[in-house]
């Protein structure tokens, strides 16, 4: 569907609209740290600590504040669990739409790591 809507578009490529678009995609996931975090959670609703466990190497500050941009950027959900001061962390529904993407890059980023490898020997 999203396929159709790329062949569909009366602009170019390389026009404002398009290029507009892309810098939308791009604020709100770039970064070292939120396509590692949303690969996270597409297994499932994580606490705080096995977020950062998963992720590897972040420190509590920066997760954190990565965390709250997923929010703002309506990709991610924080709710409450039981009674207790704890928090859950999962993807909205417009996170979940990102999961071909992150297949993707899975799937490219395996390719390209061959590739430099291959061509360093």
């Amino acid at each position: 569907m999203k396929q159709k809507a790329i062949e569909n578009l009366e602009c170019p490529l390389q026009s404002s609209k398009v290029l507009l678009s892309i810098a939308d995609a791009l604020d709100a996931i770039n970064g070292k740290w939120r396509i590692k975090i949303i690969a996270v959670l597409l297994d499932g609703p994580k606490r705080f600590k096995d977020i950062s466990l998963q992720v590897g190497n972040i420190t509590d500050r920066m997760l954190s504040i990565e965390l709250k941009k997923l929010e703002s950027n309506l990709l991610v959900e924080k709710k409450s669990v039981g009674y207790t001061d704890q928090a859950e962390y999962e993807l909205s529904d417009h996170g979940k739409s990102l999961k071909p993407l992150v297949m993707e890059l899975i799937h490219w980023g395996g390719l390209h790591r061959k590739k430099v490898i291959d061509n360093l020997h």
